[in-house]
């Protein structure tokens, strides 16, 4: 089972006992600021919750499933989580 934006906003207006609208706004708002931080090559961290940030994976050799043909896979940023420890507690 997974959580879509809408359960996710509906959620938060719950738990904060709020409208929608607000925790609509304040999701985006946070999805958006840690976006932007992203972008500029900063890392977030949460505490209990977690650590965004950027990875460089360098350029390495893969294969093509269909023809066994070895290509080239650039190199790129990818965006890393590595979840706290309480969040983490929560998994078990």
């Amino acid at each position: 089972m997974s959580m879509n934006k809408a359960q996710l906003i509906d959620a938060i207006a719950k738990k904060g006992n709020i409208k929608n609208a607000e925790a609509k706004n304040a999701l985006e708002l946070t999805l958006g600021a840690i976006s932007e931080a992203l972008k500029s090559g900063e890392s977030i961290t949460l505490i209990g919750f977690g650590t965004f940030k950027i990875v460089d994976i360098a350029e390495r050799t893969g294969r093509n499933p269909q023809t066994g043909e070895k290509i080239q896979i650039k190199a790129k940023k990818v965006v890393k989580f590595k979840p706290g420890n309480e969040l983490s507690g929560h998994v078990k």
